[in-house]
């Protein structure tokens, strides 16, 4: 069983976000005072209504925006700013760096190139030798269940499948931290699901740090270690739940049978209430 370390892996420190006004609008406060310790090995979700500024605060933990206010710190050093000299693609097939991966709601996968390529992409940019990064392409292949897909090109694959590629590919560079922006929310009910309980079980295997976004209630209460809820723009955590549901299921491998427990549905039916404004903040 994964064990949830107290060491801090990501620290955000007051931090606010502000848009600049555009064209007879004013600024756009998009996160204020946000205060957030992220252990290893924790699986964080973050819920709240549209646009209340979770992937605002995904794009900051990454790297991409640099906050208006507050720091982000990774292991205590500073997280800098977006580096725009490596350019768009860079920045989607490698992540915002060797520490951090990401994985987007849009696969943004490279079409001109099979399933293997995709995932092992990201190293050759690094400059590893062909028979290393296939190795490494072939591991995490295998850690998703899409080894015998490696030749295989990226329009053939479902959606659930290509999800399955972005990960392995966020993975291949072994990143301390995953940072996954609603990559679930495309699929269909059933391979949803599916995709739950793999992305659990390569969060148990691989004991990476996961921050997740989501706006499925019943997803964040099954699959996080810890549940933030954001309050409507400007975004700030205005509550935070540890829980247990995810142990659960990796002990008996039963997600339904979870998902149907009293105690689940009246944690559900709590966080909803938050979520439609019908509850006060805890702070």
């Amino acid at each position: 069983m994964s064990k949830v370390s107290s060491q801090h892996a990501l620290s955000l420190e007051k931090i606010g976000v502000v848009f600049p006004a555009s064209l007879g609008s004013g600024d756009v406060v998009a996160l204020n005072d946000v205060n957030l310790a992220m252990k290893e090995r924790e699986f964080i979700v973050a819920l709240g209504a549209s646009g209340c500024g979770k992937t605002t605060l995904l794009n900051v933990m990454a790297g991409f925006i640099k906050p208006t206010s507050g720091r982000i710190l990774m292991k205590g050093s500073e997280v800098e700013g977006p580096d725009r000299s490596r350019g768009v693609v860079f920045e989607e097939v490698m992540g915002p760096g060797k520490d951090r991966g990401v994985v987007f709601q849009k696969h943004a996968l490279l079409p001109w190139l099979d399933v293997l390529q995709n995932v092992s992409f990201g190293l050759k940019l690094q400059g590893v030798g062909e028979r290393e990064r296939i190795k490494i392409a072939r591991a995490n292949l295998d850690l998703v269940g899409l080894r015998d897909f490696e030749k295989h090109p990226i329009f053939q694959l479902s959606g659930g499948m290509q999800q399955r590629v972005g990960l392995a590919r966020a993975l291949t560079s072994n990143p301390e931290i995953l940072l996954m922006d609603e990559p679930l929310g495309a699929l269909d009910a059933f391979t949803r699901e599916t995709m739950q309980e793999l992305v659990l079980n390569v969060w148990h295997k691989t004991h990476k740090a996961v921050f997740f976004i989501t706006h499925s209630v019943e997803e964040a209460l099954f699959m996080a270690t810890r549940l933030i809820v954001m309050s409507p723009r400007p975004g700030r955590i205005t509550h935070e739940y540890d829980l247990t549901f995810w142990k659960d299921f990796l002990d008996k491998g039963d997600a339904r049978k979870i998902k149907s427990r009293s105690d689940f549905i009246d944690m559900r039916e709590k966080i909803l209430s938050i979520i439609h404004g019908e509850e006060e903040a805890e702070f």
